[in-house]
């Protein structure tokens, strides 16, 4: 829609890191990725739907940190002195890092 294409207007890249298959590293590469890239001085977002172990707020020691809503929906954590690296992971929507995500409400839009 045309709100999805203004919300990435500003993004030149997207990459994709998946796989069919569970612990092979998919988010430890993300992680590097991304750190990686800040240190060559891009900006950088990760979006983590890992629904069954949501590990990158944890890699980057933010987990205890919080995601907030706003009129445009969710705003993400900034990672870092420099805030290079926007994060937002559905481990920010549980209130235990071992709870079953649940989608209703708000979270689910």
């Amino acid at each position: 829609t045309l709100a999805e294409r203004s919300n990435l207007a500003g993004v030149q890249h997207i990459l994709l890191v998946l796989s069919g298959k569970g612990g092979v590293g998919k988010s430890t590469i993300s992680t590097e990725l991304a750190l990686a890239l800040r240190n060559a001085g891009k900006r950088v977002g990760i979006l983590d739907v890992d629904l069954c172990g949501p590990s990158i707020p944890r890699m980057l020691r933010v987990q205890d940190r919080a995601v907030h809503q706003c009129d445009s929906g969710w705003v993400p954590v900034l990672v870092g002195q420099d805030k290079a690296i926007a994060l937002m992971s559905i481990g920010f929507l549980l209130e235990r890092p071992d709870d079953a995500v649940v989608w209703r409400g708000p979270k689910k839009n």
